[in-house]
């Protein structure tokens, strides 16, 4: 719904509500939020004239003009008269409490004749942007202007204080001769009670004009225990939000008039601080307040509060709330603004104890205080609650007006009970009122939340009926409910309604797609739009974007592409951005088919292709697995004039990846180094150290692990084993354990693979207490597999420890696994090279009881040790037994035969075994050659020796490296 924007011309405020209710508050204060209703439901509002001093000096402030509703009648109780321009309280103010202001003495005040006069002439020339009256008119006469929107006169009266920063609250109009007469009347020896009463008038017209005969007073000595004009000045200046001086202004009453500061001189202060919102400075003055000890009264609380209501600022509710209870205060918009603020929030249970602690301060509820928490029990959906306080209502002698009314009917649809609502309706209209639009809108939303569509098209069209418009909720459940129940036509009235109220295009289609959709009934959209304002829709880029991406995403492929077609708007950047949005929607939904028929139909551009659309498609061509496709858009971005940013060479390098060609992704790397400016985010580097890994290019690794630690790319769990896995064995075994410590440090942890690596790098390095501490973590952790135990004893093997070999193959099968074949030939292996061939023997018999199938790398431990013995029956035995088993000799049992048979003296059998290498198409190696090269020399053939040794040199074999 929030996609839902209702323009109304003007751009004024709202339209008055029914049933506002005329009570006596705070200066600043404002009525509940009731269910479906504005916040408009207020006793005082920014519209209506106050009289500020009378709020200021502690009292309760008389409202203006308001309407009271009466058994549906209306009647005005004015509060204050409107004589000569001057609005006039009918409450005596004169005996009020002080107020503040500031400003510096006057340079030379000797002669106070003289500086009335220059005073006078400087108020006089001074007067500026106030609107002047000629002395024949009467001075309580309005006057006539021309509105903005034609010829036609209306009628003005005299400008009052809006709530605007630069407005004033009721302001009277002087002419030059008028205030000439007023300071005409005043010399050094006029009382401070003609003084005063002088600064009244004045402050009337203008806060300068006042706050100018102020510093004339305070010349002549007129400020002296003289609370009253502080009080007049403080406000004058609080209009200008002058806040420093206002400070200041206070000082000065106290220090240097002896005045005593009270709840007064600050209630001017937090006065406009009210009017104006100004949130921090009303809570500041406050604490100012109790910093000085001055107790705040009830129309400081109350313009706080009220305050505190509207910004929705529950903590310093919540402190000046307590410190009024602290300070023994009873103001009853305190406990409604609470309830409110609460309630709001959705704190139910603190509202009904703000409630409960009403009832126990004994302080009697008035008119907005029981709709309040006549709201609070309803928003709760507490409806015996909320009928109890209708009965309160009644017995405390106070007509129910039609909020209250309105207020339960929604909250019984909160509940969905509008069997009940519909009585309140009843009794609504039983007692002479007549229903609003907020009483046929809260029928509406309620039989929307009950799925009850016949009545909800009842309410809807009798709202209409009277002369009401439905709001953004009505429309939004009215959808709702047309979709639910598959009533095209009504869809269309509503539609029509949301255009004739100033819905927005783009509005409307985002409720009407949503609403079908969410029922599985998005087919139908392009039908109801096609009986209204398709066309309209063909014509707005945004409307035609919400609706095409709506078809996409409830697999309407073939609707989108239509709209795509007959669109008529023109936006080639908009369009792209379209197209790479509905393509990404097709990929994330797994579509791929759909991602390439959209693909297919955009319009496209042979020297300048969209980046970002031609990466999404790499990526779902390389989903489909048509690696082709994929690789022929790069190569058409490649020859195009784009330039390939960050995540263009990341989606690249993962299509070649995945086709399985890491030898291509490590081009596509060289070519993004060269652009200097390119620095890869954590998911490239992931992506740069697997492909170089799976190229084993040592040197790569260890350039780009340096790389991510010089960008300072942050190092997740991901990214720690990843660099541990990758670069293991690509930078020194320091820097590996200094990452991994840090690692551990960073609270990360260390997966299977991890812990396998550094157990083997460790391992192979001798550093045999670091890899022992590395299996103890993955033990204790649960992360130590078949291949932890291989690795561990397999270190220990290779360094003829075998105490500790033979300890971890024991916690090998303490752990639930099998001695595996790799153990069993690293423990074969080790034995075998000390020479200790009983234990050989004595693994080969536990190998065969344990049923293990030999391997090659079994039978060539077995050839290597016999040979070295020279027992070349054993190694016949050896061979024959692989050959029985399917098996034939590889490279490195070759060469374990050439040695053996050099070894053995018969140097012509190794020769043999060369040739049946080429036979087979076995390629020697270095290895290969110089165990031959070995072979002839220890058996004295020495001519022969240096024959295979220049062949060598001829192949380049021996340039290469084993």
């Amino acid at each position: 719904m929030a996609a839902l924007r209702i323009c109304t011309p003007g751009g004024g405020a709202p339209e008055a509500r029914r049933g506002s209710l005329a009570a006596a508050g705070s200066a600043v204060q404002h009525g509940p939020d009731l269910i479906g209703f504005s916040s408009w439901v207020l006793p005082i509002s920014a519209g209506y004239a106050v009289d500020r001093r009378h709020a200021a000096a502690g009292g309760v402030a008389a409202c203006h003009g308001l309407s009271c509703a009466d058994s549906g009648r209306r009647k005005n109780h004015p509060r204050a008269s409107l004589v000569n321009g001057v609005v006039s309280s009918l409450e005596d103010s004169s005996g009020g409490e002080p107020a503040l202001c500031v400003s510096d003495s006057p340079e030379d005040a000797s002669s106070s004749g003289k500086v009335l006069s220059d005073l006078r002439r400087d108020m006089v020339d001074g007067i500026s942007g106030i609107p002047r009256i000629s002395a024949g008119k009467k001075k309580g006469m309005k006057f006539r202007r021309r509105g903005q929107g034609g010829n036609r006169l209306t009628r003005r009266s005299a400008p009052r204080r809006a709530s605007g920063k630069s407005g004033q609250d009721q302001r009277i109009l002087l002419s030059e001769d008028d205030i000439a007469a007023i300071l005409s009347s005043v010399t050094h020896e006029s009382s401070i009670e003609e003084c005063n009463s002088v600064l009244i008038r004045l402050e009337k017209h203008s806060d300068k004009t006042a706050l100018g005969f102020f510093e004339w007073m305070k010349a002549n000595g007129k400020l002296k225990g003289n609370a009253e004009a502080y009080h007049l000045a403080l406000q004058a200046i609080a209009w200008k939000e002058d806040w420093e001086a206002a400070g200041q202004l206070l000082h000065e009453m106290v220090a240097d008039s002896g005045c005593a500061l009270d709840a007064q001189a600050f209630n001017g202060l937090i006065y406009v601080c009210a009017k104006r919102r100004l949130v921090d400075w009303g809570t500041k003055w406050l604490h100012m307040m109790l910093e000085r000890d001055v107790q705040p009264n009830v129309s400081t609380v109350g313009m706080l509060m009220g305050l505190y209501q509207r910004i929705g600022n529950l903590p310093e509710a919540e402190f000046t709330f307590a410190k009024m209870r602290k300070c023994g205060i009873k103001c009853v918009n305190a406990y409604s603004a609470m309830v409110t603020l609460y309630t709001r929030l959705g704190h139910f249970a603190k509202s009904e104890e703000v409630i409960t602690l009403m009832n126990n301060d004994e302080v009697v509820p008035n008119m907005e205080n029981w709709l309040v928490r006549l709201n609070a029990y309803c928003q709760q959906g507490k409806m015996e609650e909320a009928e109890l306080v209708l009965k309160s209502l009644v017995d405390e002698g106070i007509a129910l007006n039609v909020v209250a009314y309105n207020t339960v009917i929604t909250g019984y649809g909160k509940v969905s009970d509008m069997q009940k609502a519909m009585e309140v309706f009843d009794r609504l209209k039983s007692a002479g009122l007549a229903p609003d639009e907020t009483t046929y809108r809260s029928m509406i939303e309620g039989f929307g939340r009950a799925d009850k569509y016949k009545q909800a098209i009842l309410y809807y069209r009798k709202l209409r009926n009277s002369g009401f418009k439905p709001n953004a909720s009505n429309f939004y459940t009215m959808i709702n409910l047309l979709a639910r129940h598959d009533d095209s036509e009504g869809a269309t009235e509503i539609l029509e309604d949301m255009r004739a109220a100033g819905c927005q295009c783009s509005s409307i289609v985002t409720v009407l797609v949503r609403a079908y959709g969410s029922v599985g009934r998005m087919h139908k959209v392009l039908q109801i739009l096609k009986a209204c304002f398709y066309k309209k829709i063909l014509f707005d880029a945004t409307s035609c974007s919400i609706l095409v991406t709506g078809f996409v995403q409830n697999s309407l492929v073939e609707e989108a592409m239509r709209v795509l077609r007959e669109k008529k708007w023109k936006d080639s950047d908009f369009e792209d951005n379209l197209y790479h949005i509905l393509i990404c929607s097709c990929k994330e939904a797994g579509c791929c088919d759909d991602a390439v028929r959209i693909y297919n139909q955009m319009p496209k551009s042979a020297t300048h292709p969209n980046l970002r659309i031609y990466c999404s498609m790499i990526d779902v061509f390389s989903i489909m697995e048509r690696f082709t496709d994929a690789e022929a858009l790069y190569l058409e971005l490649k020859a195009s004039s784009c330039v390939l940013d960050m995540i263009a060479y990341s989606v690249i390098v993962r299509m070649y990846t995945k086709a399985g060609r890491p030898e291509d992704a490590c081009l596509v790397l060289e070519d993004m180094e060269k652009q200097k400016e390119i620095v890869p985010d954590k998911y490239l580097f992931l992506d740069m150290l697997r492909t170089y890994q799976k190229c084993g290019l040592l040197e790569k690794l260890s350039d780009t692990y340096y790389w991510i630690l010089k960008s300072q790319v942050e190092l997740d769990e991901a990214m720690y084993n990843c660099i541990i896995n990758c670069c293991g064995r690509a930078i020194p075994v320091d820097e590996l354990s200094r990452i991994f410590d840090e690692m551990i440090q960073q609270g990360h942890l260390a997966n299977t693979v991890t812990l396998n690596v550094l157990l083997d790098i460790y391992g192979k390095a001798g550093l045999f207490n670091k890899a022992e501490k590395v299996f103890l973590m993955a033990r204790k952790q649960g992360m130590a597999d078949i291949i932890s135990y291989n690795t561990i004893v397999a270190a220990h093997a290779k360094n003829g420890d075998f105490r500790s070999m033979i300890y971890f193959v024991q916690r090998m099968q303490e752990a639930g696994f099998p001695v595996s074949l790799e153990a069993y030939n690293c423990m074969l292996d080790a034995y075998g090279k000390a020479g200790q061939l009983e234990e050989f023997a004595a693994v080969l018999q536990k190998m065969e009881r344990a049923g293990c199938e030999f391997d090659h790398y079994t039978y060539n431990i077995m050839i290597n040790i016999y040979g070295r013995k020279g027992w070349i029956e054993g190694v016949a035995n050896v061979l024959a037994e692989l050959k029985s088993r399917g098996g034939e000799p590889d490279l490195y049992s070759y060469n374990t035969l050439i040695k053996a048979y050099g070894i053995a003296g018969m140097p012509e059998d190794a020769v043999k075994l060369m040739q049946e290498m080429r036979i087979k198409g076995i390629a020697a190696d270095r290895v290969t050659y110089t165990n031959l090269i070995a072979a002839l020399q220890r058996n004295e053939n020495f001519l022969e020796a240096v024959k295979w040794s220049l062949w060598m040199k001829q192949t380049g074999v021996a340039a290469t490296r084993t």
